[in-house]
């Protein structure tokens, strides 16, 4: 049997207010093997970003049970979620959340830094990602200075920067123009590929989503393969 890398059973999330009770997810079960890419799509608000916040260990299911990489996600307290993200994630979001006053070897160092790397270490590894990612000549440059395509081709390096088993990215070309966002993509799943990383992937982009191995529809509450 594969190994899989994340396991969802019964995997429900409720918002509750004075007001209303809103169920976002109702049924969630998905089994992923380790090293495959996973694209999941359906219509704005239906639960997408929600799923990838519970996965991430950023949001924690209403009831079900979350394994990826080994964790109960359930029976972590905060300090062992904060552990879990660190060690084995590795995040892409839509904005590129890069710190406006540090270089983009800074902002890439930065997530070494705090994982407890050695500063020699950690700016060797972070020049090696960005000649992965095409920006070493531009590793001194503020975010401010750099474009739209090359921020975000810093944040992906950013993301692989403490070797993570497991990519979550969330409409990481969602504020791009189509050129970069076919970069993006094209460069995202190179390096996926080439170091051997599981990818979840959310996006609008049907065609986007057919480059991943397994596709799902995120529709009323339940994850349906395509």
């Amino acid at each position: 049997m594969s190994e899989y890398s994340v396991s969802l059973s019964h995997v429900a999330k409720i918002f509750r207010s004075e007001a209303e009770e809103l169920r976002i997810l109702k049924d969630v079960n998905l089994e992923l093997a380790s090293g495959r890419t996973m694209a999941i799509t359906g219509e704005s608000g239906c639960g997408k970003s929600t799923l990838l916040s519970i996965i991430g260990g950023l949001d924690r299911a209403s009831s079900g049970t979350s394994r990826c990489g080994g964790y109960e996600l359930e029976s972590l307290d905060e300090a062992g979620l904060t552990e879990y993200r660190r060690r084995h994630l590795g995040f892409v979001f839509q904005f590129h959340y890069l710190l406006k006053d540090f270089t983009a070897l800074e902002n890439i160092m930065l997530a070494g830094l705090m994982n407890g790397m050695r500063r020699s270490a950690a700016k060797e590894r972070a020049r090696s990602l960005l000649a992965d990612v095409g920006l070493e000549p531009r590793s001194s440059h503020y975010p401010n200075q750099l474009s739209g395509g090359e921020r975000q081709r810093a944040a992906v390096a950013r993301a692989l920067m403490n070797d993570p088993q497991l990519i979550l990215a969330d409409e990481p070309t969602g504020n791009l123009d189509e050129g970069n966002a076919q970069m993006i993509f094209e460069l995202l799943f190179g390096l996926v590929t080439r170091y051997g990383k599981t990818l979840i992937l959310v996006t609008h982009d049907r065609i986007l989503a057919g480059r991943c191995q397994d596709r799902y529809l995120l529709h009323e509450g339940e994850l349906k393969p395509l």
